[in-house]
Protein backbone atom coordinates (compact mmCIF):
# COMPACT_ATOMS: atom_id res chain seq x y z
CA UNK A 1 0.00 0.00 0.00
CA UNK A 2 1.48 3.38 -0.95
CA UNK A 3 1.47 6.30 1.53
CA UNK A 4 -1.31 7.92 -0.53
CA UNK A 5 -3.68 4.94 -0.30
CA UNK A 6 -6.50 5.23 2.25
CA UNK A 7 -6.34 2.82 5.19
CA UNK A 8 -8.48 -0.29 5.02
CA UNK A 9 -11.76 -0.15 7.01
CA UNK A 10 -11.44 -1.57 10.51
CA UNK A 11 -13.11 -4.83 11.48
CA UNK A 12 -15.85 -4.27 14.07
CA UNK A 13 -16.38 -6.54 17.05
CA UNK A 14 -18.86 -6.23 19.91
CA UNK A 15 -18.38 -8.24 23.12
CA UNK A 16 -20.97 -6.28 25.09
CA UNK A 17 -23.29 -8.13 27.44
CA UNK A 18 -26.30 -7.01 25.41
CA UNK A 19 -24.73 -7.37 21.96
CA UNK A 20 -26.75 -10.43 20.89
CA UNK A 21 -30.11 -8.90 21.84
CA UNK A 22 -29.08 -5.57 20.36
CA UNK A 23 -28.11 -7.20 17.06
CA UNK A 24 -31.48 -8.94 16.81
CA UNK A 25 -33.24 -5.62 17.44
CA UNK A 26 -31.15 -3.83 14.81
CA UNK A 27 -31.74 -6.61 12.26
CA UNK A 28 -35.48 -6.16 12.77
CA UNK A 29 -35.49 -2.35 12.81
CA UNK A 30 -33.10 -1.52 9.96
CA UNK A 31 -35.29 -2.77 7.06
CA UNK A 32 -38.25 -0.87 8.53
CA UNK A 33 -36.58 2.54 8.58
CA UNK A 34 -38.33 4.71 5.92
CA UNK A 35 -36.30 5.23 2.75
CA UNK A 36 -36.33 9.00 3.20
CA UNK A 37 -34.59 8.59 6.57
CA UNK A 38 -30.91 8.73 5.65
CA UNK A 39 -28.03 7.41 7.80
CA UNK A 40 -26.88 11.00 8.39
CA UNK A 41 -30.42 11.84 9.46
CA UNK A 42 -30.30 9.03 12.01
CA UNK A 43 -26.99 10.39 13.32
CA UNK A 44 -28.61 13.83 13.68
CA UNK A 45 -31.52 12.29 15.60
CA UNK A 46 -29.05 10.69 18.02
CA UNK A 47 -27.33 14.04 18.61
CA UNK A 48 -30.67 15.83 19.09
CA UNK A 49 -31.62 13.21 21.68
CA UNK A 50 -28.37 13.91 23.57
CA UNK A 51 -29.35 17.60 23.71
CA UNK A 52 -32.79 16.64 25.04
CA UNK A 53 -31.15 14.44 27.69
CA UNK A 54 -28.95 17.34 28.79
CA UNK A 55 -31.99 19.62 29.08
CA UNK A 56 -33.97 16.95 30.95
CA UNK A 57 -31.24 16.54 33.55
CA UNK A 58 -31.02 20.32 33.99
CA UNK A 59 -34.78 20.48 34.63
CA UNK A 60 -34.92 17.42 36.91
CA UNK A 61 -34.16 19.21 40.24
CA UNK A 62 -37.36 21.26 39.87
CA UNK A 63 -39.35 18.76 37.80
CA UNK A 64 -38.35 15.18 38.67
CA UNK A 65 -40.59 13.85 35.90
CA UNK A 66 -37.97 15.19 33.49
CA UNK A 67 -35.88 12.14 34.39
CA UNK A 68 -38.27 10.08 32.28
CA UNK A 69 -37.70 12.44 29.36
CA UNK A 70 -33.99 11.72 29.82
CA UNK A 71 -34.73 7.99 29.60
CA UNK A 72 -36.76 8.45 26.42
CA UNK A 73 -33.91 10.53 25.00
CA UNK A 74 -31.44 7.76 25.84
CA UNK A 75 -33.53 5.26 23.87
CA UNK A 76 -33.80 7.63 20.90
CA UNK A 77 -30.05 8.29 21.10
CA UNK A 78 -29.44 4.53 20.92
CA UNK A 79 -31.83 4.30 17.95
CA UNK A 80 -30.01 6.96 15.94
CA UNK A 81 -26.49 6.03 16.97
CA UNK A 82 -26.84 2.29 16.43
CA UNK A 83 -28.94 2.28 13.27
CA UNK A 84 -27.10 4.82 11.11
CA UNK A 85 -24.30 2.45 10.09
CA UNK A 86 -26.60 -0.56 9.95
CA UNK A 87 -28.97 1.21 7.56
CA UNK A 88 -26.08 2.44 5.39
CA UNK A 89 -24.70 -1.09 5.03
CA UNK A 90 -28.16 -2.54 4.35
CA UNK A 91 -28.77 -0.03 1.55
CA UNK A 92 -25.27 -0.44 0.10
CA UNK A 93 -24.41 3.25 0.60
CA UNK A 94 -21.87 2.89 3.37
CA UNK A 95 -18.84 5.20 3.49
CA UNK A 96 -16.59 3.45 6.02
CA UNK A 97 -14.06 6.21 6.74
CA UNK A 98 -16.61 9.04 6.62
CA UNK A 99 -19.08 7.09 8.73
CA UNK A 100 -16.45 6.07 11.29
CA UNK A 101 -15.19 9.63 11.71
CA UNK A 102 -18.70 11.10 11.91
CA UNK A 103 -19.99 8.45 14.32
CA UNK A 104 -17.07 8.74 16.73
CA UNK A 105 -17.12 12.55 16.62
CA UNK A 106 -20.84 12.70 17.42
CA UNK A 107 -20.50 10.05 20.15
CA UNK A 108 -17.86 12.13 21.95
CA UNK A 109 -19.95 15.29 21.62
CA UNK A 110 -23.03 13.44 22.91
CA UNK A 111 -21.09 12.16 25.91
CA UNK A 112 -20.05 15.71 26.77
CA UNK A 113 -23.64 16.99 26.49
CA UNK A 114 -24.89 14.15 28.67
CA UNK A 115 -22.22 14.81 31.30
CA UNK A 116 -22.96 18.56 31.37
CA UNK A 117 -26.63 17.83 31.98
CA UNK A 118 -25.90 15.29 34.70
CA UNK A 119 -23.56 17.75 36.44
CA UNK A 120 -26.25 20.44 36.27
CA UNK A 121 -28.86 18.10 37.75
CA UNK A 122 -27.29 18.14 41.20
CA UNK A 123 -27.82 14.39 41.63
CA UNK A 124 -24.06 13.80 41.45
CA UNK A 125 -21.26 16.17 42.41
CA UNK A 126 -20.05 17.96 39.25
CA UNK A 127 -16.39 17.10 39.87
CA UNK A 128 -17.27 13.40 40.04
CA UNK A 129 -19.27 13.67 36.81
CA UNK A 130 -16.42 15.35 34.95
CA UNK A 131 -13.82 12.91 36.26
CA UNK A 132 -16.13 10.09 35.19
CA UNK A 133 -16.38 11.66 31.73
CA UNK A 134 -12.58 11.95 31.58
CA UNK A 135 -12.10 8.27 32.38
CA UNK A 136 -14.74 7.26 29.86
CA UNK A 137 -13.01 9.35 27.20
CA UNK A 138 -9.80 7.52 28.15
CA UNK A 139 -11.61 4.30 27.25
CA UNK A 140 -12.76 5.85 23.96
CA UNK A 141 -9.21 6.94 23.12
CA UNK A 142 -7.93 3.47 23.95
CA UNK A 143 -10.42 1.85 21.58
CA UNK A 144 -9.23 4.18 18.80
CA UNK A 145 -5.60 3.35 19.61
CA UNK A 146 -6.46 -0.34 19.30
CA UNK A 147 -7.92 0.31 15.85
CA UNK A 148 -4.60 1.80 14.77
CA UNK A 149 -2.55 -1.00 16.34
CA UNK A 150 -4.70 -3.99 15.39
CA UNK A 151 -7.16 -2.95 12.67
CA UNK A 152 -10.05 -4.08 14.92
CA UNK A 153 -12.59 -1.65 16.38
CA UNK A 154 -13.82 -2.97 19.73
CA UNK A 155 -17.28 -1.62 20.49
CA UNK A 156 -17.10 -2.84 24.10
CA UNK A 157 -14.46 -3.45 26.76
CA UNK A 158 -15.04 -5.79 29.67
CA UNK A 159 -18.57 -6.40 28.40
CA UNK A 160 -19.38 -2.68 28.54
CA UNK A 161 -20.16 -0.62 25.47
CA UNK A 162 -22.33 2.42 24.88
CA UNK A 163 -25.51 0.35 24.82
CA UNK A 164 -24.73 -1.18 28.23
CA UNK A 165 -23.84 2.27 29.59
CA UNK A 166 -27.16 3.67 28.41
CA UNK A 167 -28.99 0.84 30.16
CA UNK A 168 -27.15 1.59 33.41
CA UNK A 169 -28.30 5.19 33.21
CA UNK A 170 -31.87 4.13 32.44
CA UNK A 171 -31.86 2.20 35.70
CA UNK A 172 -30.07 5.00 37.55
CA UNK A 173 -32.58 7.63 36.43
CA UNK A 174 -35.49 5.48 37.59
CA UNK A 175 -33.72 5.03 40.93
CA UNK A 176 -33.20 8.80 41.24
CA UNK A 177 -36.92 9.32 40.68
CA UNK A 178 -38.24 6.69 43.09
CA UNK A 179 -35.49 7.05 45.71
CA UNK A 180 -34.38 10.70 45.72
CA UNK A 181 -30.75 11.02 46.84
CA UNK A 182 -30.23 11.99 50.46
CA UNK A 183 -26.98 13.58 51.65
CA UNK A 184 -24.69 12.00 54.22
CA UNK A 185 -21.30 13.02 55.56
CA UNK A 186 -18.02 11.14 55.37
CA UNK A 187 -15.44 13.09 57.33
CA UNK A 188 -15.75 16.62 56.03
CA UNK A 189 -17.31 15.62 52.69
CA UNK A 190 -21.03 15.54 51.99
CA UNK A 191 -22.09 12.86 49.51
CA UNK A 192 -25.19 11.06 48.26
CA UNK A 193 -25.55 7.52 46.95
CA UNK A 194 -25.21 8.62 43.28
CA UNK A 195 -21.76 9.99 44.18
CA UNK A 196 -20.76 6.50 45.37
CA UNK A 197 -21.99 5.08 42.06
CA UNK A 198 -19.94 7.73 40.26
CA UNK A 199 -16.76 6.83 42.14
CA UNK A 200 -17.36 3.15 41.37
CA UNK A 201 -17.80 4.06 37.69
CA UNK A 202 -14.49 5.94 37.70
CA UNK A 203 -12.68 3.06 39.38
CA UNK A 204 -14.16 0.57 36.90
CA UNK A 205 -13.08 2.63 33.90
CA UNK A 206 -9.55 3.04 35.26
CA UNK A 207 -9.32 -0.68 36.00
CA UNK A 208 -10.52 -1.62 32.51
CA UNK A 209 -8.15 0.89 30.92
CA UNK A 210 -5.06 -0.40 32.74
CA UNK A 211 -5.93 -4.10 32.33
CA UNK A 212 -6.68 -3.67 28.62
CA UNK A 213 -3.48 -1.68 28.10
CA UNK A 214 -1.37 -4.39 29.75
CA UNK A 215 -3.08 -7.23 27.86
CA UNK A 216 -2.77 -5.44 24.50
CA UNK A 217 0.90 -4.57 25.08
CA UNK A 218 1.70 -8.19 25.94
CA UNK A 219 -0.06 -9.45 22.83
CA UNK A 220 1.63 -6.90 20.57
CA UNK A 221 5.02 -7.67 22.13
CA UNK A 222 4.56 -11.36 21.29
CA UNK A 223 3.59 -10.53 17.72
CA UNK A 224 6.40 -8.02 17.18
CA UNK A 225 9.51 -9.74 18.44
CA UNK A 226 12.71 -7.75 17.78
CA UNK A 227 14.92 -9.07 15.01
CA UNK A 228 17.88 -11.11 16.37
CA UNK A 229 20.17 -9.34 13.92
CA UNK A 230 19.03 -5.94 15.18
CA UNK A 231 19.72 -6.91 18.80
CA UNK A 232 23.27 -8.12 18.02
CA UNK A 233 25.95 -5.41 18.63
CA UNK A 234 27.96 -4.54 15.56
CA UNK A 235 31.69 -5.10 15.69
CA UNK A 236 33.81 -2.00 15.28
CA UNK A 237 36.04 -1.98 12.20
CA UNK A 238 39.83 -1.78 12.74
CA UNK A 239 39.88 1.68 11.21
CA UNK A 240 37.16 3.03 13.50
CA UNK A 241 38.91 1.33 16.45
CA UNK A 242 42.22 3.05 15.62
CA UNK A 243 40.45 6.38 15.25
CA UNK A 244 39.52 6.26 18.94
CA UNK A 245 43.21 6.03 20.07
Amino acid sequence: MSPQDPPAPATRTNSGWLSAAEQRALDWLAPRVPRWFTPDGLTAVGLAAAIVAMAGYALAPRYPLALWFVNVALVVNWFGDSLDGKVARLRGIERPRYGFFLDQSIDILSQLLFAVGLAASGYIRPEIVMLGLATYLMMTAQSLLRVQATGVFHLATGGMGLTEVRCLFLVGNALFYFVPPWPFTIGTTTLAYPDIFGVAWIATNLGLYVSTMIAELRRLAREEQPSPRASRPTEASPRSDRSRR
